[in-house]
């Protein structure tokens, strides 16, 4: 059994001033952190389901998935910044310190943000949500829009029960309006 370690998230986010949704997922996976960017393990179907959903080929090398990502103005992080955690287990998360995500709202036009999974939604809300209710408080209208996550399935390979055409589906169905 893997032991808890102490981890900081290692890449930066990918968006610039013009995207308009916002990915999260949690903390990065073994692979992803070894690959130094988001969705690293060849499994995840994260980016077959965005170059479905964007009419793009599926991107290999990091350059490719950020230019798909920027390309399309879909902003791409995850909700911890620092976390104990054992191997890739969303699980086993614990002592969170969240990332600056008001941060990259402040700097980009995002009006949506989606959840890459039950974890991600649950993290957020208690952690990302009060964050941005204190940002923007001077601004209810964003404060509102800006504290709301969209649940999507996860991509992971253990959501065995979506298919990747269920996946592309769902996905496209949520973000694609506010694109």
């Amino acid at each position: 059994m893997a032991d808890y370690q102490h981890l900081t998230h290692k890449f930066e986010p990918v968006f610039h001033q013009d995207s308009k949704v916002l990915v999260l997922g949690t903390f990065p996976s073994v692979k992803s952190r070894e690959n130094l960017f988001f969705y690293g393990h060849p499994q995840n179907r994260f980016w077959k389901v965005l170059a479905a959903i964007t009419r793009e080929p599926v991107p290999a090398s990091i350059p490719e998935k950020k230019q798909l990502l920027l390309a399309h103005r879909i902003a791409l992080w995850d909700v911890i910044k620092s976390c104990e955690i054992m191997g890739s287990s969303d699980s086993s998360i614990r002592n969170v310190v969240p990332a600056d995500i008001p941060r990259l709202l402040e700097q980009s036009s995002i009006s949506a943000i989606f959840g890459n999974g039950n974890k991600t939604c649950e993290l957020f809300d208690k952690y990302t949500r009060p964050m941005i209710l204190e940002k923007f408080s001077g601004s209810p209208a964003k404060s509102e829009a800006l504290s709301f996550i969209h649940r999507l399935p996860s991509t992971s390979p253990a959501n065995a029960a979506w298919s990747l055409e269920r996946l592309t589906e769902c996905w496209g169905r949520e973000i694609l309006p506010f694109l």
